[in-house]
């Protein structure tokens, strides 16, 4: 037990960058804290950690010794609650990572009943639309939007996003509602270009071909690269959108946005629970992604 201990306050100083913020999360000294790593160090025969008056971060071997501390921990925490039932009570810390939107939109308005069942449960909640490193970071798991391009992370399918075409009322009564694909050119429709970099090519407007997708260029005077912008500039008339489903659902209930050319839509976007290198989840990361895939359902097609 010792050992673990010792395991889980060298994972804590890891995922907080700082001595001093974990010894405080645990309850703990500082200087036990520091005692603790420099004890690891030397079992190890390897500097686990790189110091600096502005902060810590993991070396190579640390990395490696990390990720491997993060699954035993899970198996330690799995094996001692093998025999509970699926009523007994569950506690500790979860780090998650989701991207920006999403979370604002559908996951954090629905935190409160699963915080109000698992009181136990203390969330650490990243929101961030770039890719980031499960390991170096800390992460217990990510929802990814999008394909999977590492081969070494474990990803669970949950299913694909339904997308949607959009426009503000206010647009569609200046240029008209498209019914057909030829009339986005015919009524001289614009939209709003999203793109990652700015200053590359837009993407265009994405529409079903058969059993593939294809680009129609559309000329558009606003170009951005954020999600909660994007949806604003179709709010604000400034064009033609294509979002998701779960997004855009408040602004469609509302009235603010209408749903146009429902049977030429975006093609889904696969969303995946991701976590790193370990298929053993303790009990907590279980009950999250079963809790996630419930607020999830509604949005997603199998």
């Amino acid at each position: 037990m010792q050992n673990l201990e010792a395991l889980a306050i060298f994972v804590r100083i890891a995922e907080m960058g700082s001595f001093t913020r974990a010894a405080e999360s645990l309850g703990i000294q500082k200087g036990r804290a520091s005692n603790v790593v420099r004890e690891l160090e030397a079992q190890m025969g390897a500097r686990l950690l790189h110091r600096s008056t502005r902060s810590v971060q993991l070396t190579e071997d640390g990395r490696g010794f990390h990720a491997r501390a993060q699954a035993l921990l899970a198996d330690a925490e799995a094996l001692s609650t093998m025999f509970a039932g699926s009523e007994a009570p569950v506690s500790g810390r979860l780090r998650i990572d989701l991207p920006t939107e999403f979370a604002r939109s559908t996951i954090v308005p629905a935190l409160p009943s699963f915080l109000a069942r698992y009181p136990g449960i203390e969330l650490e909640l990243s929101s961030t639309d770039r890719r980031v490193d499960l390991i170096g970071e800390g992460m217990d798991c990510v929802l990814r939007i999008g394909g999977i391009v590492d081969e070494t992370l474990v990803a669970r399918h949950l299913g694909a996003l339904r997308m949607v075409n959009a426009a503000s009322p206010a647009y569609l009564s200046q240029f008209g509602v498209p019914r057909t694909l030829d009339d986005l050119l015919a009524q001289g429709h614009r939209m709003v270009h999203y793109t990652p970099t700015l200053g590359s090519r837009p993407f265009g407007w994405e529409y079903p071909t058969g059993d593939t997708h294809a680009m129609l260029a559309l000329p558009g005077s606003v170009s951005v690269n954020n999600v909660q912008t994007y949806h604003g500039a179709g709010l604000a008339g400034l064009g033609l959108i294509q979002a998701r489903l779960s997004s855009l659902q408040p602004f469609l209930a509302s009235g603010e946005l209408v749903e146009i050319l429902p049977d030429l839509p975006p093609r889904s976007m696969p969303v995946s629970i991701v976590v790193a290198h370990r298929q053993n989840l303790s009990r907590r990361v279980r009950i999250f992604v079963e809790w996630l895939e419930t607020i999830l359902a509604p949005y997603l097609e199998r």
